[in-house]
């Protein structure tokens, strides 16, 4: 029997309804780089689900380069981008935005998630300074949703962060790799047409949430990033097939099912969380979406990982560790069982 899977949430390929769309389409000819029809009726179906008739929406390969692309064509070249200290742009992107020029300036969270008093004490610490002009000025803030522990921004929080980038004239940034997994959530009271009339741009996740790869940038107002399209080539992120990306976020955002396709995660990360509980393990974050982290003795995680494929994120001292499961969309009734068996013989 192979070896249960549960390291993350992009280990399958894609959704059948996007291989089917992707088939049926497969031998028609199309204009490139996203000019098709088929990329401009995705995008009109983006925006009908987040409200937001006039957004400019873009398909970009993967989330490292979204982030990548978005933050560089914000910031001016003496800028930094304010985001948690454990940013997905802090931690695990290489030094991608670095490597354009900026500085992620690293601000103190909980649980991943900034706080709109956080935001607001730096941006006031930059504008008091009076050396400023030597220093990297804040220049946009960058938060995921949910965050790299699995939680989620409230709308409340949204909104107050929200309000204090705009008091300051600031952009706001949501990177939304696991939106749909939140968005299935139901502790979730953040919808797309929130995201889209708090932030200045997000995306909506495709890799790990469907698709056999590939992003949504979303930019509410129309024309706020000029020339994206250009900055979007010089990133080394434009498809030439664009269509290939835009048809899957074409089936995603046909009949609701990118609201829907993170319930099975959900649902199969709830039953985790209940054995857990029973068996007398301890959660290292309260998370409520598909990522389940666990405190463990490091013995006993590897015991675990014996028989199951999983990330071991955090080294706590000698003898203890925390590992992480993912669920996904694709997540099957059979192996949450067979983890569950695990997780009891342990």
């Amino acid at each position: 029997m192979p070896k249960l899977s549960f390291a993350s949430d992009y280990m399958e390929g894609a959704h059948p309804a996007i291989l089917k769309r992707l088939a049926e389409t497969n031998l028609l000819q199309s204009a490139g780089y996203g000019t098709d029809e088929f990329s401009e009726a995705a995008r009109e179906k983006v925006r009908t689900a987040c409200n937001a008739p006039e957004a400019d929406v873009f398909f970009l390969v993967g989330g490292t380069q979204a982030n990548a692309t978005v933050i560089d064509a914000l910031l001016k070249s003496y800028q930094g981008v304010l985001a948690p200290e454990s940013a997905h742009i802090n931690v695990h992107e290489a030094g991608a935005i670095e490597l354009g020029g900026h500085r992620v300036m690293a601000l103190p969270h909980t649980n991943g998630k900034l706080s709109a008093e956080t935001v607001l004490a730096a941006l006031r610490a930059y504008e008091e300074d009076e050396t400023r002009e030597h220093t990297v000025m804040p220049g946009m803030v960058y938060i995921s949703q949910p965050t790299e522990t699995g939680m989620l921004y409230s709308l409340a929080e949204l909104t107050a962060i929200s309000h204090v980038c705009r008091d300051h004239g600031i952009p706001l940034y949501a990177d939304g790799a696991r939106l749909a997994y939140a968005l299935a959530c139901p502790e979730n009271d953040v919808a797309l047409a929130d995201l889209a009339r708090l932030c200045d741009v997000f995306y909506i996740g495709g890799t790990k949430c469907g698709t056999l790869f590939g992003e949504a940038v979303v930019i509410p107002q129309h024309g706020f990033i000029p020339h994206f399209f250009s900055i979007i080539k010089q990133h080394g992120a434009l498809l030439a097939k664009g269509r290939i990306c835009a048809l899957q976020f074409d089936a995603l955002f046909t009949d609701g099912l990118y609201g829907t396709i993170g319930k099975t995660a959900i649902d199969a990360a709830g039953r985790i969380r209940g054995a857990l509980k029973k068996y007398g393990y301890t959660e290292a974050y309260p998370s409520p979406t598909n990522q389940i982290f666990v405190l463990l003795d490091k013995e006993k995680a590897r015991r675990i990982a014996d028989a199951v494929s999983l990330s071991f994120t955090e080294s706590i001292d000698d003898t203890r560790c925390v590992i992480r499961f993912v669920t996904s969309w694709a997540t099957t009734d059979e192996n949450t069982d067979r983890l569950i068996e695990v997780l009891k013989e342990a």
